[in-house]
């Protein structure tokens, strides 16, 4: 006699709610909300670079003078960030957030007063310097402290006070200068005060020390933790699927950044209204600070690779779009799509670098991942504006092929989502 069993259904476990925006910042600990804010502030208080040039020239330097000096502006603030990098893991996030605003606010105010071109440039690079090194080390922060399931939604909200402190620092820089009576010396020393102001309160609520989370930062055993802190960025050169994704965000850099430089110059090649290329920024802007949380809302849930690589794709074929010969409409459609591909992306691409290599070079690897993005952003004008004058209008198509090989890349670089049973 057989006896049959019905079988038995096994039910998948309930999948986690969608991490909103104010559950995520209502349960964080204290030191996220600390680095959150301090994100927006470090942004919003960035006046340097918005006037270096109108202060230099007010002194009387050249312009040649002034090209340097926004050179080496650009290269302090991409050695700032493998800086960075490396204090996060070496000092604590805390210590190496208060060393990056105390020495920015005392370089900015000491640049009204130092005298000659080879003293304020040393200083313009140190200040540059200093003010990135907040960047990796708040990133590293927020990736220890941030549940898995919560890490793209608080990228999401760090991008946010990124995109709304540079919109909103070119404002109070000129409200500061107009205070100031057309000087600078009320707009230097209140960037100063400000970064100021963030270091004491990091000081008070930021954790003294660094914290690796999960269990695999309990794995191995000590002496391979003190290996891979001795080997530093060279145990991030040694990943090659971490290479990978490295090239990958050089790339996306590269073509990201033509909106800013290319995109002008052929606007006004083109005979359009200088008005197109306003609306087009203008756009971008209101896209990203209007819609990236809610999108994120969303796409957090969806496979890592999937979010980085549309993310790529879109951004190239909406800077192909500016090819299309349709005038004006091409400027619009083409930046709506790359914004589109920019919210949906953007907060994955920050967030995976957190993710990607051991607990305890987390520094390094979000460190090694903003100098390669600083890096693309940095020579992005200089290859396109040199495709643009061997190409012309082609430039377009060219640089959505350079995001082409940026999504290739990023498919290839990240991990799959581990299976769960």
């Amino acid at each position: 006699m057989s006896t049959d069993t019905a079988p038995v259904e096994v039910l998948a476990p309930p999948a986690p709610p969608r991490a909103t925006v104010w559950a995520t910042f209502q349960q964080a600990p204290l030191a996220v909300k600390t680095v959150l804010a301090g994100v927006l502030v470090n942004r919003l208080s960035g006046f340097l670079n918005v006037f270096l040039v109108l202060f230099l020239t007010s002194k009387g330097y050249s312009t040649a003078e002034t090209v340097l000096a926004l050179g080496v502006y650009g290269g302090g603030a991409v050695l700032g960030v493998l800086v960075g990098g490396s204090l996060a893991d070496r000092l604590g996030v805390r210590n190496a957030t208060v060393a990056s605003m105390g020495t920015t606010a005392l370089l900015t105010a000491a640049l009204l007063y130092l005298p000659g071109y080879g003293t304020l440039m040393a200083a313009v690079g140190l200040a540059s310097l200093g003010a990135q090194v907040f960047r990796p080390a708040s990133a590293t922060l927020l990736a220890e402290l941030t549940p898995d399931e919560r890490q793209v939604m608080v990228f999401a909200m760090y991008r946010f006070g990124l995109n709304l402190g540079a919109t909103a620092a070119p404002l109070v820089g000129f409200w500061l200068y107009h205070a100031g009576h057309d000087r600078y010396v009320l707009l230097f020393w209140g960037e100063a005060l400000i970064a100021l102001a963030y270091a004491a309160l990091a000081l008070a609520t930021l954790p003294a020390g660094t914290r690796h989370r999960g269990a695999g930062a309990d794995t191995g055993s000590a002496a391979q933790s003190a290996a891979a802190q001795a080997g530093g960025y060279r145990a991030v050169l040694a990943d090659r699927r971490y290479l990978r994704y490295l090239a990958a965000a050089f790339c996306h850099a590269v073509v990201y950044v033509q909106y800013l430089s290319t995109l002008p110059m052929f606007v006004q090649d083109r005979k359009l209204a200088i008005v197109w290329y306003t609306v087009a920024v203008s756009l971008n802007g209101f896209v990203v600070i209007a819609f990236e949380l809610l999108v994120t809302r969303l796409a957090q849930s969806w496979p890592a690779r999937i979010t980085i690589g549309l993310g790529f794709a879109l951004v190239g074929a909406g800077v192909a779009c500016y090819a299309l010969p349709i005038g004006p409409a091409a400027i619009v459609i083409g930046t709506l799509v790359w914004s589109i591909g920019e919210i949906i992306g953007g907060p994955t691409v920050f967030a995976y670098p957190g993710t990607a290599g051991p607990e305890q070079l987390k520094g390094r690897y979000i460190g090694s991942f903003q100098f390669m993005f600083g890096l693309g952003s940095a020579v992005g004008p200089m290859v396109g504006g040199w495709l643009y004058l061997q190409a012309g209008g082609l430039v377009w198509p060219l640089l959505g092929l350079g995001s082409l090989l940026a999504t290739v890349l990023g498919l290839a670089a990240v991990r799959p989502a581990p299976k769960t049973a």
